[in-house]
């Protein structure tokens, strides 16, 4: 995939930072969701070609003699 792209976590103070924090936490939380839809995109991608070559499967029985 030609769109994956590197991000680094900021590195942590010594102290606590609530903005470091909010900062991290939603740096993690947009890796997940990308991965979520990169994997959901995935799975359409099989299901369609599962599709594709089912029905292409019963339109080639279709041409033969039940005996």
């Amino acid at each position: 995939m030609a769109d994956i792209k590197t991000l680094a976590l900021p590195i942590p103070n010594l102290e606590y930072d609530a903005n470091d924090e909010a900062t991290t936490r939603r740096i993690v939380e947009q890796t997940i969701e990308d991965l979520n839809v990169k994997l959901i995109r995935v799975q359409r991608l099989q299901e369609s070609m599962t599709s594709k070559a089912t029905r292409r499967h019963q339109f080639l029985l279709m041409g033969t003699k039940h005996v």
